[in-house]
């Protein structure tokens, strides 16, 4: 008999003594409690069970829409059925106007009902654009998981804009966690019921066994449930369907974005537009391998496409086109000189990695009426006369590194001694004030192409040709602004219709792998403000707290003369300033 025990009631029929076997089974349970408090703390405080994919950030999705260039703020849905909240970020120079939204289901389901409504538009809504720049917002309603479009119509053409509303899933660990607790929780008041009930203590070690090994199978899927992988995004990893949304997990095979997509080829359709008049480009993308539409482009540095156009100038376009149909993009364009245009275009194809894609055709702009007027990229544009040569104004001609004034704004490049084969650091002082505003997530962008020869470099007439067969083109970003990881994507080889993607730190050089020519490189981290932290969102165009510097690590991989152009945003407008770098073959030579 144990003198130690606390008291019990008395029952009828009751001894008023203990029985041993009651006090072995009252140790056993506060054993067990003890047990069950420990490890329902650790496994609480080392659960980071992450299974809830609408954690993902805000959508950025950069537009160019007729003669407006827009930003399209797509706000993360936390609830179903809830609200789309769209706002549109308009820039300096944008017109006013009504802009009609709308939202559409799409995919595919076993579902007989939500596979019959894809293709509807179940919510409407209009922004009306004001003359100044902004943010203006509207509201759709969505009521289900899956992929969606948004449709935009400003009147005279209609943008389709994919996005995927992630639902809410269990994860199996979750479910391994919950489990474990219900089932130890419904053991102890067995164990509990046995303890009182039953004469012989060891009875209560068989339920309170079950508790111990329920609390090992909860702690032990909280604690693995951090390395285990996440499941296979829809959107980004698999082909999004509404039942693969609503539960990822239903894809059990393996998933890796192992850039296994074969790339895709760029036909540009036909412009007819003659110089000085506006005129539509039409793309379209097909896959290399099957000659298929490549209806697979996601979202990629706040676009589904970059599309770089150099006049024969040597005046860069920037232009986002927008998807009017699968595997369908147009862009509204004023060519101010005739001549030729080479065309370039950056994109990421689901599960395919980054693809920067050269035309092998480029455009031929035929010669047009004398003209005077604005031209697109953010710059204006003094054209010539028919069969003129044409002429820049001296702001947009490109100079050596220093101090210059593009808009109002001066702007200083420093790049000491770049040297081929070695990381150079360049960096532009835009305005005197941290007033820059991340322009398609990046505070800075540099667009380079080269090397080419000194005359051709410095041509009015020879540059766009030049261009085209320059063996580098590369999209840096701006040291620590990437959202994605992808911070330069150079295409080093003969022009061709498709090329193959450029990973961090690799380009191509004559379809040979260098290791160099990233612009990532050192430096990452610094403005972290820009990248997205705890699931939330980046800062975006309406936040002016950035600069004035913005830096670039890039490595010049030959000698010879380079076009580079700095694009950054400052008080809502995108400056692009162009500039002209001599690269010192390696060893110091000059």
């Amino acid at each position: 008999m144990n003198d130690n025990a606390p008291p019990t009631s008395v029952g009828s029929g009751s001894t008023g003594r203990i029985h041993p076997g009651t006090s072995c089974a009252a140790r056993v349970v506060r054993v067990v409690a003890a047990v069950l408090c420990a490890l329902g703390l650790s496994a609480v405080a080392a659960s980071p069970a992450r299974a809830d994919p609408t954690a993902g950030g805000d959508l950025q999705v950069a537009q160019t829409l007729g003669d407006r260039d827009l930003t399209f703020m797509l706000r993360r849905v936390t609830g179903l059925p809830g609200p789309l909240h769209v706002d549109v970020l308009t820039h300096r120079g944008t017109a006013a106007g009504t802009l009609r939204l709308g939202a559409v289901p799409t995919g595919v389901s076993a579902d007989r009902a939500e596979g019959s409504s894809a293709g509807t538009t179940t919510s409407r809504a209009s922004v009306r654009l004001g003359g100044t720049p902004g943010s203006y917002g509207a509201a759709l309603d969505i009521d289900r998981a899956g992929p969606w479009e948004l449709v935009v119509d400003d009147g005279s053409r209609t943008a389709r804009i994919p996005f995927v509303v992630p639902g809410q899933a269990t994860s199996p660990p979750e479910l391994a966690v919950f489990g474990g607790f219900v089932t130890a929780g419904v053991l102890i008041l067995v164990t509990l019921f046995v303890a009182v009930r039953v004469r012989r203590g060891a009875w209560v070690l068989l339920p309170a066994g079950g508790v111990v090994a329920a609390l090992a199978v909860a702690v032990t899927a909280a604690l693995l449930s951090a390395s285990l992988p996440p499941p296979p995004q829809p959107g980004g990893q698999v082909d999004a369907t509404n039942d693969n949304v609503t539960d990822p997990y239903a894809v059990v095979r393996p998933v890796t974005n192992d850039y296994s997509r074969p790339p895709v080829s760029l036909e540009l359709g036909s412009y007819p537009a003659k110089a000085g008049e506006r005129g539509t480009l039409r793309l379209s993308v097909t896959d290399g391998a099957t000659g298929l539409p490549a209806d697979d482009l996601v979202v990629h540095d706040g676009a589904l496409m970059h599309l770089l156009v150099i006049g024969p100038t040597g005046e860069l376009w920037h232009l986002h086109p927008i998807r009017t149909a699968p595997a369908t993009y147009e862009v509204r364009l004023r060519l101010p000189a005739a001549g030729h245009y080479a065309v370039s275009a950056e994109f990421a194809r689901l599960g395919g990695g980054v693809q920067q894609v050269r035309s092998a055709t480029g455009l031929t702009v035929a010669d047009g009426p004398e003209h005077n007027g604005p031209a697109r990229g953010g710059s204006s544009h003094n054209g010539s006369a028919r069969g003129g040569a044409p002429a820049l104004p001296a702001e947009l001609t490109p100079q050596g590194p220093g101090t210059r004034t593009i808009e109002g704004v001066p702007v200083r490049l420093s790049a000491p001694s770049p040297t081929a084969g070695e990381a150079s650091t360049l960096t532009a002082r835009i305005g005197d004030t941290p007033t820059l505003q991340p322009w398609l997530g990046m505070v800075g962008h540099m667009i380079v192409v080269g090397p080419l020869d000194k005359a051709d470099a410095t041509s009015p007439t020879r540059m766009g040709q030049a261009a085209q067969g320059a063996p580098v083109w590369a999209h840096a970003h701006s040291m620590g602004g990437d959202m994605s990881g992808h911070s330069a994507h150079d295409m080093r080889a003969a022009p061709a219709h498709d090329a193959d993607a450029m990973g961090h730190g690799d380009a191509m050089e004559d379809g040979h792998e260098t290791g160099k020519g990233d612009g990532h490189g050192a430096g990452t981290g610094s403005m972290s403000g820009l990248m997205p932290l705890n699931g939330d969102s980046p800062a975006d165009e309406t936040v002016a707290a950035y600069g004035p510097d913005a830096s670039f690590v890039y490595t010049f991989s030959r000698p010879g003369y380079y076009r580079v152009w700095i694009q950054a945003e400052r008080d809502s407008a995108v400056l692009t300033v162009p500039y002209l770098l001599r690269v010192s073959p390696a060893g110091g030579a000059r």
